[in-house]
């Protein structure tokens, strides 16, 4: 990843995001935007949150009495590290996450195989667009429902001040195995924001004094770590 964080000549998809130049897209995913999924889909048993950073997301599913498993590519301080979905052999009941930019169209595909039941993906609006994923993922694999936000999220770095709103349309794809007819579209009612907002669990406060892992995943042959995302 190079130092402007560009991609085909463009910045990336919201003016609020800047480059780590560590080379980790790592942007906390707002609580509101995962309560937002949780009120109007339903999973039922195990949810995986396969890049759980920090655990923003992963709390949150806690929070609302899902029985959650954790983890991540790198060490955040929370859930078990050095665990590459992309490469990843784990099954799950569920999947729920808001994959790196850059690596989406691999977590569509991996979910694919990987989740039995149900899958979730926090991804930009404009996902749908673009003649390659028409041909390898809308076409024969379209996700059951597109929950389209009408609050705009804004992500920020780990530590940055919160203030303004994104620039970015984002929406929840959701996979479900037992659908059976074409792709939903459908509009998550606005005041998630507003309502959700100081329901945050305070624990993620305290996460950067030590550890805090939830249902680490068993690692099986052939699943390791992948540097250079």
């Amino acid at each position: 990843m190079d130092a402007t964080y560009r991609l085909n000549g463009a910045f990336k998809p919201t003016t609020k995001r800047s480059a780590d130049l560590d080379g980790v897209d790592f942007y906390p995913t707002p609580g509101w935007a995962t309560f937002a999924l949780i009120k109007n889909e339903q999973f039922r048993g195990q949810i995986w949150e396969c890049a759980c950073g920090d655990g923003a997301m992963s709390e949150v599913l806690l929070q609302t009495g899902n029985d959650v498993i954790s983890s991540d590519l790198y060490d955040r301080g929370y859930g078990e590290t050095g665990c590459d979905f992309l490469i990843s052999a784990q099954r799950a009941q569920n999947i729920i996450t808001n994959p790196p930019f850059h690596s989406a169209e691999g977590f569509v595909a991996r979910a694919l195989d990987l989740a039995k039941s149900k899958f979730a993906l926090l991804l930009r609006l404009a996902f749908l667009e673009g003649a390659g994923r028409t041909r390898t993922i809308f076409h024969k694999s379209p996700p059951a429902r597109v929950w389209v936000f009408s609050e705009r999220i804004t992500f920020y770095p780990k530590g940055a001040a919160v203030a303004g709103s994104g620039t970015t349309a984002y929406a929840w794809f959701v996979w479900d195995k037992s659908h059976q007819s074409g792709t939903e579209l459908r509009w998550l009612r606005p005041g998630y924001k507003a309502e959700y907002r100081d329901m945050i669990p305070s624990r993620l406060d305290t996460l950067a004094n030590g550890r805090r892992v939830i249902r680490t995943m068993p690692v099986k042959p052939g699943q390791g770590s992948r540097q250079g995302l």
